[in-house]
């Protein structure tokens, strides 16, 4: 079983002005005209979130795409995926990826989502006040499927068992979602391209969530936060571990920690389902009422999710299907960013890279045992890493409790040839233990430090 995991991060082209959000909400707006003015609501918010590394940068500016993408690249980020709009025609926010497409830099994988909503005046409250429609024809599917064949052809587009690969934010408020499919695969076809590879992004905004085969598509992306999997509101910020503080009556607030349980428990359907996580959450710089805050989350509970998916997509899933998503790259008026702030730094992507640095390990060492000793999961890894983790036994004691595990799945293994491999897991045993043991201290990482500190007598 092969690790061909790649982790794909959203991308919000929203940081450059437009004439249409000069006219809508005052001249020289953008995405940091929120996120510069967001304000603490109770004790211990973190607000507001200022960035570091890039600064307030503005997205028609090539120096900085080209830094985003090295940065994504270095700390294990495989893709961005650009937001995309559409509107019968009409782009907004169009300038950075045009502009990717058009100089071929940076040279960094992407795709497409179509965010398909209605603009409408959300960020004040004013949710009927619609700023620019949607409307939908079988003109305008050629259309759009036309517009986006130059992005198709480029050869940075990330692609699944050779198909481009695009997305759909809101499936179901499409009229005939499968007659715009079929319209969109006999266009591409038509130019060239032979087959699209659709998914439809499930968040339960939709309330019923069908097979992506029903409407004409391939797969589904869970959205996280998964609405359906949040849990309730809290009453008090003590729910959730933190201080006695009451929450307002006018904002909502959730615990990441149960709803990344919620969403690592879902039982999963037999279409193929790519699984998201997401660092954090807190809308309360783009509205004004009525916020969703998540409260409780860290770097280390984000890398143990990002892991945990990690595992679960390479059991799963083969080749290009082996596709992980992480909301979001930038989304800083939502408080959900990779990109490094005052308050986190470069944590959150210190875990994306911690975790591709972990899979490789784990890839590479089962590959090994599988040489010799047969068929083992994953997931029977994982295990045996849980085990070798736990709070009692010392390390004989651990690795003792862990092969049962590696024995049920065919391999025979005492501690000593257990260990051995462990150690020789490849050219680069020493670069790839060094840089794990080197960053953040989160319960994954800890099998592979407890043998390296044997081997070298600590």
């Amino acid at each position: 079983m092969a690790n061909n995991l790649r982790t794909i991060a959203l991308y919000l082209p929203q940081f450059h002005t437009i004439p249409e959000n000069d006219a809508w909400w005052g001249a020289g707006f953008t995405e940091w005209t929120n996120v510069r003015a967001s304000q603490p609501r109770f004790e211990g918010h973190h607000q507001p979130h200022v960035p570091t590394k890039l600064g307030y940068y503005d997205l028609r500016n090539s120096d900085v795409r080209t830094a985003q993408a090295e940065m994504a690249r270095e700390y294990g980020i495989s893709g961005f995926c650009y937001y995309h709009y559409w509107f019968s025609g009409k782009r907004l926010l169009e300038t950075p990826f045009n502009e990717v497409l058009s100089t071929g830099k940076p040279d960094f994988p992407f795709c497409l989502c179509w965010a398909n909503e209605n603009w409408t005046r959300r960020w004040d409250g004013l949710d009927r006040d619609v700023l620019i429609a949607q409307e939908y024809s079988d003109e305008d599917s050629r259309a759009f499927m036309e517009a986006l064949l130059p992005a198709f052809r480029d050869e940075r587009y990330i692609r699944v068992n050779g198909k481009p690969l695009l997305l759909v934010y809101r499936t179901g408020i499409i009229p005939d979602p499968l007659r715009m499919t079929e319209i969109w695969r006999e266009t591409a076809r038509r130019s060239g391209i032979d087959d699209l590879y659709l998914v439809r992004v499930a968040s339960y905004m939709d309330v019923v969530e069908p097979s992506p085969a029903s409407l004409g598509f391939d797969a589904a992306m869970e959205f996280a936060p998964h609405w359906e999997s949040i849990g309730a509101s809290l009453g008090s910020l003590a729910e959730a571990g933190g201080p006695d503080v009451p929450v307002r009556h006018n904002m909502f607030v959730f615990d990441y920690e149960r709803c990344m349980s919620n969403m690592l428990s879902r039982i999963l359907p037999s279409y193929p389902l790519f699984r998201s996580v997401f660092p954090s959450w807190d809308n309360s710089a783009r509205r004004k009422s009525e916020p969703s805050i998540f409260v409780n989350s860290s770097p280390e509970k984000f890398a143990f999710w990002l892991a945990s998916v990690s595992v679960q997509t390479l059991e799963r899933y083969q080749g290009d299907e082996q596709l992980v998503f992480i909301n979001a790259w930038n989304e800083w008026g939502e408080g959900c960013h990779l990109e490094p702030d005052e308050h986190y730094g470069f944590s959150w992507l210190e875990g994306v890279k911690s975790v591709q640095q972990f899979m490789e390990i784990l890839s590479a060492a089962r590959e090994m045992t599988l040489a010799a000793n047969g068929e083992i999961s994953f997931s029977a890894w994982y295990d045996c890493f849980q085990r070798i983790n736990s709070d009692e036994g010392g390390l004989s004691g651990k690795l003792a409790a862990a092969l049962p595990v590696l024995a049920a799945g065919g391999a025979q293994l005492s501690e000593e040839e257990m260990l051995k491999r462990f150690i020789d897991l490849s050219a680069r045993k020493d670069e790839m233990l060094s840089a794990v043991t080197s960053s953040l201290c989160w319960r994954l990482t800890a099998p592979i430090r407890a043998i390296l500190d044997k081997v070298q007598g600590k």
